[in-house]
């Protein structure tokens, strides 16, 4: 058992303690995070979308527990207390390596727990003032993101055709089939990403096919690719939107010191489905100046 499932199942034996000692506890239901625009940010922040699933919960400044929201925590405080709402996301897309994403704020309030009863909170959070921000939505003149014009036999095209897109008016959509069925793209910010910090790559996606990310660190010594997370498939009668974050600390940090980056996508059309469909949105890099 891993470090972080092993914190996991303490907090439920913790948890399964507290009532059976204590067969009157107070109870704290935590809802579903909100994230709403910070007006700091003037909209840099983009798109709202988000899957800040996990929560780290503190009262009094003590932690209780790590938990997937919604939730309901049995605890042995009585009366006012202060609670500490941390947002955690699943990195990579991974249950199991859960982490407070750095780039929201805490949610913070005063709140008076009573014996037996159920105290509610919908925590809020917002993108912290001083986070910085590279984004293509779709949504402008100028699409940062081009099919490679040497390996790619499909091409997105911009679509606004779906009665619920994820968020805002317009993403990129593929289609592969049997003539075109490879879809290889690149986006076009040339930036550089500070080393030894938080750095993330937020996307949304809808897809029936399997779709591989990548960093390309650009330097004078050339261009190269390294593959990362996999955005997974889902099946035509089960799709739907979904949102992932991507940690790119540890590729940034592997590449050439004078490297700028952008960040690829490749998909192969799956053998065994006559047509596949692929949707992204809201590609947005993340980080701390």
């Amino acid at each position: 058992m891993n470090f972080k499932n092993f914190v996991f199942a303490l907090t439920v034996l913790l948890l399964q303690g507290c009532v059976k000692n204590n067969p009157d506890p107070s109870w704290l239901y935590v809802d579903k995070w909100s994230l709403v625009a910070n007006p700091e940010l003037s909209g840099a922040e983009g798109e709202l979308s988000q899957s800040l699933t996990e929560a780290w919960v503190y009262i009094n400044d003590q932690c209780v527990g790590v938990f997937e929201l919604p939730v309901r925590i049995p605890l042995l405080n009585v009366g006012s207390v202060d609670v500490k709402v941390y947002p955690g996301v699943r990195i990579n897309g991974i249950a199991a390596t859960k982490k407070i994403y750095p780039f929201c704020s805490v949610y913070n309030a005063n709140v008076t727990l009573t014996q037996n009863q159920t105290t509610s909170i919908t925590p809020v959070t917002k993108y912290v003032s001083n986070a910085q921000f590279i984004i293509e939505d779709f949504e402008g003149a100028n699409v940062m993101l081009e099919n490679d014009p040497n390996t790619s036999m499909a091409s997105f095209v911009l679509d606004n055709t779906d009665l619920q897109p994820f968020n805002g008016n317009t993403y990129a959509k593929v289609d592969l089939n049997s003539t075109d069925s490879i879809w290889v793209a690149y986006t076009t910010f040339g930036s550089y990403l500070p080393r030894g910090k938080e750095v993330y790559l937020e996307i949304d996606y809808y897809t029936t096919n399997r779709v591989v990310t990548s960093l390309l660190a650009i330097s004078p010594s050339g261009l190269k690719k390294n593959p990362n997370i996999q955005l997974n498939k889902s099946t035509p009668e089960t799709v739907k939107w979904k949102k992932m974050y991507i940690e790119l600390r540890e590729l940034i940090g592997a590449s050439e010191a004078s490297a700028y980056f952008d960040h690829g996508f490749e998909a192969w059309k799956e053998p065994l489905l006559p047509n596949t469909e692929i949707r992204i949105d809201n590609i947005k890099i993340v980080y701390m100046p």
